[in-house]
């Protein structure tokens, strides 16, 4: 599942605040039920221009990742949550929009991973597919790297 939310109208000042985005990347993954495996990264980024600049971060979880880009001249954010693993999306979305005050969001909730289903036995038929289509297609379809001599 791939969650991406644009965030308008947001506080500036939270937007602005690292802080605030390392904080909520910390506790953000145990909120929506993901397991973090690494401390977040947080930068502050300057374009020159300050519409175009603001905090970036993200954090590795064990089903994915979360990505923040904030752009507080602007009052903008967008996150990325990706997980194979699902999650509850409208928890999720409450959630930045409440932390960044946001005004309006758009949002889109991405399936992913839809040709390798997760049970074993459901993931069979993909896979024996694939295989007799590599058997139909014969050696011109292998790249040469992969040829065995």
């Amino acid at each position: 599942m791939h969650v991406t939310i644009d965030g308008f109208g947001g506080d500036r000042e939270k937007l602005a605040d690292e802080d605030l985005v390392r904080a909520l990347l910390d506790r953000y993954p145990a909120e929506i039920g993901m397991t973090k495996i690494a401390p977040p990264y947080v930068y502050r980024y300057d374009a020159g221009r300050p519409e175009d600049s603001g905090v970036s971060g993200f954090v590795l979880i064990a089903e994915s990742h979360i990505s923040i880009h904030t752009f507080p001249e602007r009052g903008h954010v967008w996150v990325d949550v990706f997980s194979c693993k699902g999650f509850e999306a409208d928890r999720a979305i409450e959630s930045i929009r409440v932390d960044f005050g946001l005004a309006d969001v758009r949002t889109f909730v991405l399936p992913r991973g839809l040709e390798y289903p997760h049970d074993v036995r459901e993931a069979l038929p993909f896979a024996q597919r694939e295989r007799q289509e590599l058997m139909t297609a014969g050696p011109s379809h292998v790249r040469s790297s992969e040829r065995r001599l």
